[in-house]
């Protein structure tokens, strides 16, 4: 199992931006892949970005397409994701995930991730 930590959520404006990051410990981070989901409030769980295990490849839902950008460095066992653009739909929990089986590629569903972070809180106001 790994320990994911996350960091960065706040308030910010709409238009702004903010980097989320999510350290990780207890296994080898850079063999698994890596991700990000979202839950505002009264809503599902959703998907927001994936990348595999050595940053080759990247993921995103539509709605943040081109918004938002995902980012490994594993010689720090790190994960980040940079939002842009950002919107008041954006306002939720975000939360860092890992995958639990090595070299597979990213999935986009809740089920394909076994490992999860406390989530951190972003707002963005109108």
């Amino acid at each position: 199992q790994v320990q994911l930590v996350e960091s960065g959520g706040g308030l910010v404006q709409a238009g702004g931006s903010l980097r989320l990051s999510c350290a990780a410990s207890g296994r080898t981070f850079s063999s698994y892949a890596m991700g990000w989901f979202r839950q505002a409030p009264g809503k599902v769980r959703e998907f927001v970005a994936a990348i595999n295990w050595n940053g080759g490849s990247t993921y995103y839902a539509d709605s943040v397409k081109g918004r938002f950008t995902i980012s490994r460095d594993n010689a720090k066992n790190m994960v980040y994701l940079q939002m842009n653009s950002l919107k008041p739909e954006d306002t939720a929990d975000y939360y860092c995930v890992a995958d639990t089986i090595p070299w597979r590629q990213p999935g986009h569903y809740t089920f394909d991730y076994d490992d999860w972070g406390q989530g951190t809180q972003v707002a963005v106001s109108s």
